[in-house]
């Protein structure tokens, strides 16, 4: 039975969570708390659980112990539901090569959960504000360089207004001009209570989007900094 999502409370809350990949715990015992139009960023060292965090809270791994709240609604309890209120960037892009850039955006859109055609004008200004209109929003995924592959995904998730955004070193394989329109995109995001929850090693760039920042080592958090 599907979940009601709920307005109010933290958008994310984990609570003594842990999860293992394979037989190794990514993640032992680790608390967290993310405001409504909050931006937390996760900070730490490659393998300290920042990903781990932003695939449990998507439900993609499961916590076998431990609470997860997201939009309100108990990921250990049904991990599929939540996913089509919530955009979740991670190193790959999900993209299918043989479709087309627009075709790409109007597919994520309707997978989760609206009726074709029923979004023309936030596809078209996703598109238009990633630099995606033009030639190149009929070229297909597969003719696109890395960059322009991460400019589509972004564009998939703007074009879909959702309430949580779960971005994964978000920042990786754009060029300068890019990285200042992530910025961009997070600020109006957050703005409009968007809560957004970024995995980072790159603090210097990351810091500057932050309300807060966690740093994570073990799979638990190990310093938590208010930057705003």
């Amino acid at each position: 039975m599907q979940q009601a999502l709920v307005q109010s409370g933290p958008a994310v809350h984990m609570a003594g969570v842990v999860a293992l990949l394979g037989t190794f715990p990514a993640l032992s015992g680790f608390d967290l708390s993310v405001a409504r139009g909050e931006v937390c960023v996760l900070s730490g060292p490659n393998g300290a659980g920042k990903t781990t965090v932003l695939r449990v809270a998507a439900g993609l791994v499961p916590a076998i112990r431990g609470s997860v709240h997201v939009l309100g609604s108990d990921v250990r309890a049904d991990r599929r539901s939540v996913r089509r209120h919530l955009g979740y960037l991670g190193h790959a892009t999900g993209l299918y090569a043989d479709l087309t850039v627009e075709q790409n955006v109007r597919f994520a859109v309707q997978a989760a959960g609206s009726k074709p055609g029923s979004h023309p004008q936030p596809i078209d200004r996703a598109l238009t504000r990633l630099g995606l209109d033009g030639r190149l929003r009929s070229l297909r995924v597969a003719y696109l360089s890395a960059g322009q592959r991460r400019r589509v995904a972004l564009a998939s998730l703007i074009a879909r207004n959702v309430p949580l955004w779960l971005l994964d070193e978000p920042h990786a394989a754009l060029d300068p001009d890019g990285r200042n329109l992530i910025d961009e995109l997070v600020r109006e995001a957050a703005a409009s209570g968007t809560s957004v929850l970024v995995a980072s090693h790159d603090l210097e760039r990351a810091g500057r989007i932050a309300d807060r920042v966690l740093t994570v080592q073990g799979g638990r958090v190990a310093v938590a900094d208010n930057v705003a």
